[in-house]
């Protein structure tokens, strides 16, 4: 096809070809690098979204996290080391709690080296109870006549109290930098122990004044008079010593 007269130049340039041996640029690898990066991302979420897909529809089986927490029981059977028969009637119980607050320190050494200091919140139950065990001969008198009964009981007494670990708990300890020392080659178990007698002892001492034995004693002389009148008799004297 001839040329118009008017025009000198083509229409249109056909871009070069890229000479093979010219070496690639920084620009042109860091964008092939950008590249190669999205699409490997991309594949990746791809797999990804089509294994939780999977799983949601149990496709895929369920797989353990290897790396979960195991618990091992290595304990020994349970050995009995005694057993006796009790004669006492449990008549009343109390559920006390105590805030042990303990610091042990040294005389002459600052605090920040040589201290600790435990908040424990302890829960007990002290029991009630009248031991039928230690009734005197002449403790019960009837008299089938007027269908009476006299009973000769001991005083109540108080158990000592049972910790309940379940509700008992450390608020906070405070050590110096001695004892966490210490702590880390090796603890104490009598360390915690003290504090758990201490609240012990608190709990069974407060008990005493609770009223707890005049419960007692309510509770024996109702449980008696019941007992007994089913069986005929229609009075009932319970009489408690001094304790």
């Amino acid at each position: 096809m001839a040329n118009s007269p008017d025009v000198d130049e083509p229409t249109r340039e056909y871009p070069a070809v890229p000479d093979e041996d010219a070496p690639v640029t920084p620009q042109q690898r860091k964008s092939g690098f950008a590249r190669l990066l999205i699409f490997t991302g991309f594949v990746f979420a791809l797999m990804v979204a089509g294994c939780f897909g999977l799983r949601a529809i149990n496709v895929l089986p369920t797989f353990d996290n290897p790396f979960s927490d195991q618990t091992v029981d290595r304990s020994q059977p349970v050995l009995l080391q005694s057993m006796r028969d009790l004669n006492r009637y449990v008549a009343a119980d109390g559920t006390f709690q105590v805030i042990v607050d303990l610091q042990e320190n040294k005389e002459n050494v600052p605090d920040f080296l040589v201290n600790r200091r435990t908040l424990f919140v302890g829960s007990g139950t002290v029991e009630a109870y009248v031991d039928f065990g230690a009734l005197a001969g002449d403790a019960l008198k009837i008299d089938e006549a007027n269908k009476s009964i006299e009973l000769t009981l001991p005083a109540p007494e108080q158990s000592t109290a049972a910790l309940d670990m379940a509700k008992s708990y450390v608020v906070a300890e405070e050590r110096g930098l001695l004892d966490r020392i210490g702590d880390a080659f090796g603890d104490e178990p009598g360390k915690q122990q003290r504090v758990y007698q201490l609240a012990q002892e608190r709990i069974t001492e407060a008990a005493k004044s609770s009223g707890m034995d005049q419960r007692a004693k309510e509770n024996t002389q109702r449980m008696l008079e019941s007992l007994f009148a089913r069986l005929g008799y229609t009075t009932v004297t319970v009489t408690f010593a001094n304790p």
